[in-house]
């Protein structure tokens, strides 16, 4: 827990339309915790108040404040905002920390440009000074790493999944029902919804502790298998490069980079893929990242902190068979 503990930092965690908190909210309240006294805010339906505010205060929220999701009706992010506007004049906060996912960007930026603050995107961690809170980013394909502050005012912050390693310590649970007055601002309305649920054994991709990448190097998509069986000796994640989607492997939900997912687990193993910038800011925040390749001058080894020149068809089937070995022992 930070030093300034007294320092409120308003926490927007993302919740689904059932009021189930989604990846990431650990994460976000860790973050907010190591620089402050994260207060969590929900929008989820009045009868999951209670259980969210016991799992948040688990996660570190110090207070949990829930916007009742049936007054918002079919909008989409405007309730959003105005349940941030509301929790932000109640908490005060120093700095509001959200999601860098498409809600929590949208919400976070329209908020900030409705309460005229500032602020600072695809945030890889935050800390602070002694004039208050720094984010930190990731830019330029991850070849500098940047500064931002706010000079007046709270600093309205999104934050990468996976980036962060801060968690902080559970606390009592302490719920607050938020009024919020509805600002009958512009917003698309969702007229029909279907859940798509898809059964997997493999953790979420966007935020994967271990995440096993291909690239054209594989070949076709029939080889993708060498990508699958590592992922799973490893408990991992599976992705792919833009070229891999772009011949047709893989679908482009899988793909990693700068137009598809970004991601910063603990390792990151890249297979058969050369490292062209755009892939590289996808996952070049990774903890650990281990390149398979069988060109000595990819610009993957670049960033890579463990390289293997070799075929991958030789290399990989070695390394699954050392790790269930291992694992069988």
């Amino acid at each position: 827990m930070s030093s300034n503990s007294g320092n409120p930092i308003l926490v927007l965690v993302d919740t689904s339309p059932e009021g189930q908190l989604r990846a990431g909210a650990g994460e976000l309240l860790g973050a907010a915790a190591s620089v402050g006294s994260a207060v969590a805010l929900a929008l989820a339906p009045a009868a999951q108040a209670e259980r969210l505010s016991q799992e948040l205060a688990e996660l570190g929220a110090t207070r949990v404040l829930v916007a009742d999701s049936a007054a918002a009706g079919n909008a989409v992010i405007a309730p959003l905002v105005d349940a941030l506007a509301a929790a932000y004049a109640q908490v005060q906060p120093e700095a509001v920390l959200a999601p860098n996912s498409i809600r929590g960007r949208d919400a976070a930026a329209r908020f900030a440009a409705r309460a005229c603050l500032a602020l600072a995107v695809d945030t890889v961690g935050i800390d602070r000074d002694a004039e208050g809170i720094i984010a930190h980013h990731s830019v330029y394909g991850g070849a500098y790493l940047v500064d931002s502050a706010a000079t007046t005012g709270a600093l309205v912050i999104t934050l990468r999944q996976g980036s962060s390693d801060a968690r902080a310590t559970a606390q009592p649970a302490q719920l607050e029902l938020l009024a919020v007055q509805s600002s009958g601002a512009p917003d698309a309305v969702i007229t029909s919804r279907e859940e798509a649920v898809i059964e997997s054994s493999r953790p979420d991709l966007r935020g994967a502790d271990i995440v096993v990448s291909g690239g054209r190097g594989l070949g076709s998509g029939e080889n993708f298998s060498l990508v699958e069986s590592l992922a799973d000796a490893l408990g991992g994640a599976i992705g792919a490069s833009r070229a891999a989607v772009d011949a047709g492997y893989v679908p482009q939900t899988m793909q990693v980079g700068q137009t598809g997912v970004t991601v910063a687990p603990q390792l990151y193993i890249a297979l058969g893929i050369s490292g062209a910038i755009q892939h590289r800011a996808g996952m070049q925040t990774s903890k650990t990242i281990i390149a398979i390749n069988k060109d000595p001058e990819a610009p993957i080894f670049d960033v890579a902190d463990f390289g293997v020149v070799g075929d991958l068809f030789t290399v990989v089937p070695q390394l699954v068979e050392a790790i269930e070995g291992k694992r069988a022992n």
